[in-house]
């Protein structure tokens, strides 16, 4: 009896026992829960741009430091207008709308359905699938259409026989809205023609009108003078002489406060004495031939150069790699000016293994490839001026060696390098109310790990070092299995 009693005991007390560990467990389980559903429910209210973090390919969600720091600076309400049925928006487009947006709490977002509210469409003069951006106190406003920010490759269908977006412009386009609606004024550049200038790419265009910089064509022969509301004159690779009236009226126009931009045309043509003469005026002679450098090229072809950018200040803005490739560049040779009024310096130069290379020599040296003449008014300019009571101008005379800094081939074909982003910069110094906001899209091609041209180390690493391990591999397991 006493035996089966304490039998009864050790059964109450296993079972107390397991009670008590069960109880355990489940408070711990519900402990658990309890964390996860606290977790979701602070993940929730998080903002996009901490939720989530960037693995897309490209990097097609980073926002750079120009936008953000735009963004903090931001005073001005700004509300984003999206026209579209928003379980119907690409995924892309809506996540980076709310991690940009997100960046400043002086944004706001509203979505208006078109489907339910078709007169809104009317009303705000724009079409289905549109984020309209505006600003109240500058009752200025812009449209960026869906197809604006996932860019089509137009000649896929051809190709292919279909069409897929290959670049993201989110940031680009985002960016320059909130720039124009926020800013006071426009800036304009006129083109010159009329003697065999280049045109502008598509790419060129896009980010002068992200700066929020609008062209128009001239032709100074025609007109006999430059516009008042002439912010940059800007001559594009010309290939054939400018007139002496051209350039005496391209020397008022500078001593006056202007800002010229010339960008010197790599193919070979008639002398040009008097575009010459106006660079020489201010500093800059141009070097005999093409440009070569022994040291900073391309893959052994010294006529694709790398030139060393000393570009500083606004000129240097966003620029991380400093990697510029140049073709077929001209050169020059930085000399006295005509004027002690004007200080000359360059941004971009060879290296000491530079060469101008002519049908009958070679002449070594350090040349370069692009420079600014800075002409200050003088001490009678200065007078007049105070008299009355305006702001004093610097004439800026911009030079550029090679017109391959914006070219299409080498911009598209190495979307890694800054050809552009110098070249906007070189832009946006003209002025000192301009802040160089243009963004280039990025690519949603899909990007391999390869290596062209593998040199003797790419060799033994991908194939002699495999080869090694193998090998010795082998060894250790035959000398193991005979032991």
């Amino acid at each position: 009896m006493k035996e089966k009693i304490n039998h009864i005991k050790r059964l109450l007390l296993e079972k107390k026992t397991i009670w008590k560990h069960g109880g355990y467990s489940a408070g711990a389980i519900l402990l658990v829960i309890g964390i996860a559903v606290l977790i979701n429910m602070i993940a929730g209210k998080m903002p996009e741009n901490i939720l989530h973090l960037d693995v897309s390919d490209n990097r097609i969600y980073e926002i750079t430091d120009t936008s953000r720091e735009l963004l903090e600076d931001l005073d001005q309400k700004v509300t984003f207008t999206v026209f579209a049925e928003k379980a119907s928006v690409d995924d892309r487009i809506l996540t980076f709308l709310e991690r940009y947006t997100a960046l400043s709490d002086q944004i706001s977002v509203k979505w208006v359905d078109p489907v339910l509210h078709p007169s809104e469409l009317t009303e705000n003069n724009v079409e289905a699938d549109t984020i309209l951006v505006s600003c109240e106190k500058t009752e200025k406003s812009t449209a960026i259409p869906f197809t604006d920010i996932l860019v089509t490759d137009e000649y896929s269908y051809y190709t292919t026989g279909s069409t897929a977006a290959s670049e993201f412009d989110g940031e680009g386009q985002f960016t320059s809205a909130v720039n124009y609606v926020t800013s006071e004024s426009q800036k304009k550049i006129y083109y010159t023609t009329g003697h065999g200038e280049s045109a502008f790419s598509a790419s060129v265009t896009d980010l002068l009108e992200k700066n929020n910089m609008e062209e128009e064509e001239i032709n100074l022969l025609m007109t006999g003078q430059i516009p008042e509301d002439c912010d940059l004159l800007f001559l594009y690779a010309p290939t054939t002489d400018i007139s002496e009236d051209e350039a005496a009226l391209l020397k008022e126009y500078l001593a006056s406060g202007g800002s010229v931009y010339l960008m010197l045309s790599s193919e070979g043509g008639e002398d040009t004495p008097n575009l010459d003469g106006l660079m020489q005026d201010y500093g800059m002679t141009r070097a005999e031939g093409y440009i070569a450098d022994m040291s900073r090229n391309y893959q052994g072809n010294y006529y694709y150069i790398f030139p060393e950018i000393s570009a500083y200040d606004e000129m240097a803005e966003g620029l991380s790699s400093n990697m510029v490739l140049l073709t077929n560049s001209r050169g020059m040779t930085l000399t006295d000016p005509e004027s002690d009024t004007i200080t000359v310096s360059s941004f971009m130069d060879t290296s000491e293994q530079g060469y101008a290379v002519t049908q009958d020599s070679q002449t070594e040296g350090t040349y370069s490839l692009g420079a600014v003449a800075v002409q200050t008014q003088s001490a009678e300019d200065t007078e007049e001026e105070e008299e009355g009571e305006e702001d004093l101008k610097e004439g800026r005379f911009t030079v550029v060696a090679a017109d391959s800094l914006i070219n299409a081939q080498i911009t598209d074909a190495f979307s890694t390098l800054e050809n552009l982003d110098l070249f906007s910069n070189t832009i946006s110094a003209n002025f000192e109310d301009v802040q160089n906001v243009a963004i280039e899209p990025k690519s949603l091609e899909v990007t391999y790990n390869t290596m062209q041209h593998a040199g003797i180390l790419s060799i033994a690493l991908i194939i002699f070092l495999p080869l090694v391990i193998l090998v010795f591999g082998l060894a250790r397991w035959w000398k193991r299995r005979k032991a």
